[in-house]
């Protein structure tokens, strides 16, 4: 079993990218008329190790929807694998907590003033 697709794994080289894919084209919908009806330019890539997969449809030339989906798939790789920053812990300010608990204090007081009989 192949160890887990890691973020230092990711190639800044497309063609080195691609190694690792397998790419399919298959033909794009929408407006375009018979170009784009008959011909196979929309590229789909499947990044074998991570299971991620990217398209592109855009452009009618195959080869530019092909640079597109590599580099879609690199975005995607790096969203999903680049490590997280560590949060930093924050506590409320005790002037907010005040400030909180008086407002409820004055929400209360209008709604207790809003009851019919007048006195809650």
């Amino acid at each position: 079993m192949n160890a887990p697709f890691r973020f230092a794994d990711i190639p800044a080289d497309p063609k080195d990218l691609a190694r690792d894919c397998d790419i399919s084209f298959f033909r794009a919908s929408g407006p375009g008329g018979q170009h784009r009806n008959k011909t196979e330019t929309a590229v789909r890539v499947l990044h074998r190790p991570s299971g991620t997969v990217a398209a592109a449809t855009e452009e009618r030339s195959q080869s530019r929807n092909r640079q597109m989906a590599l580099a879609r798939l690199r975005d995607k790789l790096v969203r999903a694998l680049k490590p997280r920053k560590a949060r930093k812990k924050t506590r409320v300010p005790a002037r907010a907590k005040v400030a909180r608990i008086e407002e409820k204090v004055r929400r209360g007081e209008k709604k207790r003033l809003r009851r019919i009989d007048g006195e809650g």
